[in-house]
């Protein structure tokens, strides 16, 4: 066993495998064979005592082909319309596939909203939890036929992430249709060579992953990149790998040198403040002094009402925010005590003002720090 993976993924006993439209796709839709391979590997890992949530595309391609459709599909109904033909049908082949390995299954369809609210995110980890005390598998999808662009993940990607947070899994585990992340893209340049192993998600790296999709994909390589900063965030490991490979999921968690290995921050983020990174959706902007800036990232401060000079958006009290410099860099993510107009009113003055201004002071930060997720690595917003 390689050392490096041996010491990161020795002590996994609970997995989250994404399983991309690529992965499964094939000339009746849904390529039996390539579920049946990645089935058997799970139920493998599940009889060395491994729990496994399943993360899976597919229903769109499924119902596409149970249609006859050829053709790219364009409006937002449509695209429903073949989600809700083929989950059934997708859903069917997973479980007929785990049922000869004695292992029941049940499925999951999530939404945004089902996660921005921190009651409805517990209660599905609650749910997910159970099902695998049960030692049933969780098989997640979205849920296509309802979304709409406001509560969409964007692709199962990003999903998958958050997935991972909620289950706190030990590894995540993406496969693709290629064997891993390439340091440039392999269908333009016969030097590309794959990266066994990145420490760190620069700059070159992100540049490294390209946004090209298959034809029944939504998210290309970038969007992957994308889920492994999430993900080793939380301080999980995440690894790309081909789904296509024959046991890639054995071989994996035996160490070998499969795919790419991202390492997992040293410093990652607890549930509540990844949650509040990663899966609430800004509703408005702070824009902060250098005084702030530095009480934030070098002082662990919470944020008062003195170090705001300007506010963006509407939001209410409660609403998640992000809050930059001057010079426009993401500073940090967090859950406002004080709503737009309020804000306005009293930034830039001392917490001993607060009363005076507004008739009532419930709180002296504008952000406390339990509710704040500060950036590890700041960067421009514009």
């Amino acid at each position: 066993m390689n050392n490096m993976r041996k010491e990161v993924l020795g002590s996994v006993k609970r997995v989250v495998v994404k399983i991309g439209s690529a992965v499964i796709t094939g000339k009746d839709g849904i390529d039996r064979d390539i579920i049946e391979q990645l089935v058997g590997e799970v139920a493998g890992l599940i009889a060395k005592g491994c729990q496994v949530v399943i993360v899976t595309s597919g229903a769109i391609a499924s119902g596409k082909h149970r249609m006859g459709i050829t053709t790219p599909l364009k409006s937002m109904p449509q695209k429903q319309a073949a989600a809700a033909i083929g989950q059934g049908r997708l859903m069917r082949v997973y479980s007929n596939a785990f049922g000869r390995h004695g292992v029941y299954v049940g499925q999951v369809l999530l939404t945004m909203s089902d996660l921005t609210d921190r009651k409805r995110f517990i209660n599905v980890r609650n749910t997910l939890t159970t099902l695998m005390e049960w030692g049933v598998i969780p098989i997640i999808n979205e849920n296509d036929t309802v979304a709409v662009d406001e509560i969409k993940f964007g692709d199962n990607d990003s999903l998958a992430a958050m997935v991972a947070n909620i289950v706190e899994a030990n590894l995540l585990v993406n496969l693709t249709s290629t064997e891993g992340l390439y340091d440039r893209n392999p269908a333009k340049s016969k030097k590309a060579k794959i990266l066994h192993l990145v420490e760190e998600i620069t700059d070159d790296i992100q540049a490294a992953a390209t946004d090209e999709t298959s034809d029944v994909g939504t998210g290309g390589m970038r969007s992957k990149v994308l889920a492994a900063r999430r993900v080793t965030a939380f301080g999980i490991p995440y690894i790309i790998a081909s789904g296509k490979r024959k046991d890639v999921l054995t071989g994996i968690l035996e160490g070998e040198e499969i795919g790419t290995l991202f390492l997992p921050s040293s410093e990652h983020l607890n549930s509540r403040k990844y949650w509040i990174a990663f899966t609430l959706r800004s509703r408005g902007k702070l824009v902060l002094d250098d005084g702030a800036k530095k009480a934030l990232l070098e002082q662990g401060k919470s944020l008062l009402p003195s170090g705001v000079v300007d506010v963006e958006g509407d939001f209410g009290v409660g609403d998640p925010v992000i809050c930059v410099d001057q010079q426009g860099t993401l500073l940090a993510k967090g859950l406002v005590n004080f709503s737009a107009q309020d804000v306005r009113k009293i930034m830039g003055l001392k917490t001993s003002k607060i009363q005076q201004v507004l008739g009532y002071k419930d709180y002296d930060e504008v952000i406390h720090r339990d509710n704040m997720a500060v950036s590890k690595e700041p960067r421009r917003t514009r």
